[in-house]
């Protein structure tokens, strides 16, 4: 038995010299230690041993057994010290280094250009309304003065989900809606997108996003719209930027205007943006017509009031003198980074 325990611990002297993964001493502490390891098989056999010898076995034993796990433990600490070194030179990092650039994000030109008409109009009083994108032909059309029979529909021309749920063409819809809602004095605008069958060019797309404002209240004039707009235009452009208003007409409004910018280009001399005009059109505007404040249980005896469109990707493009509106939605970051 003696001789069995002394070949166990030579054994397991050598075994430990060669291992070099935690593994491996996990399997020899199994071998030689667990309990069906060689140790403890070899401890049964006391049973068939003399009084005299069982004690100096028993101790020889208990002795090997000491002597193994010490160097388990020797051996496993070396291992991981190893393991430890090797993974810091291989993950070792160069604190001279200069860091990775972080590229960080930017508004769009569209929100970026609508986030600064809405603070124009927060510190006008407007409040900022928003509305359903698919709108029926009541609040589309028809509460707009435009019956299903007039001509006017044909140059808005939309998308139809079925003969009387719409893609809304224009946000004029939030402002009925806001009327049906609320009592006199209103001031909102409603920015938002719009759908249009319009074939995708430079100048036009079937999608697009329009602001909407709309002011109501006793003794509103046009002199209060053309003040409303002069100060926008101003704020977006530069105390420089003059306006124009032409007569025009809208079945919504009475009487109504299309309002120009004077070109930023040419400053009003006439260049190929703005077709030798010296202004370029912009918006369209005018007061409340009062067939929609009826319809909309508004007294127009008693209330006036004024409303305007404008698109956002013209005021857009003008403001950073892009001429092509579908670089707005290409998302190409070439364009999109000089921004």
């Amino acid at each position: 038995m003696k001789e069995q325990l002394e070949r166990i611990l030579e054994a397991a002297t050598k075994q430990l010299k060669a291992a070099s993964d935690p593994e491996k001493l996990e399997e020899m502490r199994v071998q030689y230690l667990g309990k069906k390891g060689e140790i403890t098989s070899i401890l049964k056999q006391m049973g068939g041993l003399s009084p005299e010898e069982r004690p100096k076995m028993g101790q020889l034993a208990n002795s090997i057994r000491e002597q193994i796990e010490t160097e388990l433990k020797a051996k496993s600490d070396q291992i991981k010290k190893e393991l430890a070194a090797k993974k810091l030179e291989a993950e070792r990092i160069d604190v001279t280094l200069p860091g990775k650039e972080i590229t960080i994000g930017r508004p769009h030109p569209l929100n970026a250009v609508l986030d600064e008409v809405e603070e124009i109009f927060l510190g006008m009083g407007f409040d900022i309304v928003d509305g359903p994108e698919v709108e029926t032909d009541h609040y589309c059309f028809e509460a707009l003065n435009m019956p299903r029979s007039h001509p006017a529909r044909d140059t808005q021309d939309t998308f139809y989900i079925n003969e009387n749920v719409v893609l809304r063409t224009q946000t004029s819809s939030v402002q009925i809606r806001t009327m049906e809602e609320r009592n006199p004095p209103i001031r909102i605008i409603s920015p938002g997108r719009v759908y249009r069958s319009d074939a995708v060019d430079a100048t036009h797309s079937p999608l697009f996003h329009q602001i909407e404002g709309l002011v109501i209240d006793k003794g509103i004039t046009f002199g209060d719209l053309c003040g409303t707009l002069d100060m926008l235009m101003k704020k977006l452009y530069g105390k420089d930027a003059q306006i124009r208003l032409r007569p025009h007409h809208f079945p919504y409004t009475e009487p109504s205007a299309e309002v120009d910018l004077m070109c930023f280009n040419c400053g009003g001399k006439g260049c190929s943006m703005c077709k030798n005009e010296g202004y370029v059109e912009l918006l369209g505007a005018g007061m409340v017509h009062p067939k929609v404040l009826e319809g909309c249980g508004i007294d127009p005896e008693v209330y006036s009031g004024f409303a305007f469109g404008i698109g956002l990707e013209r005021i857009t493009m003008g403001r950073f003198g892009i001429n092509d509106m579908r670089l707005l939605y290409e998302n190409d970051m070439r364009f999109l980074g000089q921004f």
